[in-house]
C-alpha cells in the first residue's frame, strides 16, 4: 500500500509558511512603529511677502501713467494750511501758525524754515507767503480759510 505523503505535508507546510509571513510582517512593523526619528524635521519656512506692484496693477485696471503720478505727489499749495498770523505792523515781523501735511499748526516766525528750502518770508492781514530765501521771489502764497456764515 502506496500513500500520498504530499497530501498530508501540503496544508502543515502552507500553514508553516502563512505563519513565517505573519511574524515576519509583525517584526517589521514593529521595529518601524517603534524605531525613533532619525532628526527633526525641518521647521517649515515661512512664505516670501507678496510684493504688489502697484503702478502695474493700476495700469492694469485701466489707469492713466500721467493721473497716477499726479496723484502721487500732493500740490504745495494743499499741504500747507494757514491758522491763524499775528503780524507785526511796525516791525513787519510776526508768527504765523501753519499746519504741514495734515499735522497740528506749528507757530513760525518771519524768517523761520516751514520746511526744508522754503522760508516764511512775510505776513500780511490773513496772509503769508513762503519762499526759497528771506529775499527770494514768493513761490507759495497761503491765505486763511474764510469763515462761513
Amino acid at each position: 500500500m502506496v500513500t500520498n505523503t504530499y497530501g498530508r505535508w501540503a496544508p502543515r507546510l502552507a500553514t508553516l509558511l502563512l505563519w513565517a509571513l505573519a511574524g515576519a510582517t509583525a517584526v517589521y512593523w514593529g521595529l518601524k512603529l517603534s524605531a525613533s526619528p532619525a532628526g527633526t524635521a525641518p521647521a517649515a519656512a515661512a512664505p516670501e511677502p507678496v510684493v504688489t506692484d502697484t503702478q502695474a496693477l493700476a495700469r492694469l485696471l485701466g489707469a492713466s501713467p500721467v493721473l497716477a503720478a499726479a496723484e502721487a505727489a500732493p500740490s504745495a499749495a494743499s499741504r500747507f494750511v494757514l491758522m491763524g498770523v499775528l503780524a507785526g505792523t511796525a516791525s513787519g515781523g510776526g508768527a504765523a501758525l501753519i499746519a504741514v501735511d495734515g499735522k497740528p499748526a506749528k507757530p513760525y516766525r518771519v524768517g523761520a524754515n516751514v520746511e526744508p528750502g522754503l522760508v516764511l518770508q512775510s505776513l500780511g492781514k490773513g496772509a503769508a507767503r513762503l519762499g526759497a530765501s528771506m529775499d527770494g521771489a514768493t513761490t507759495l502764497a497761503l491765505e486763511m480759510p474764510r469763515k462761513r456764515p
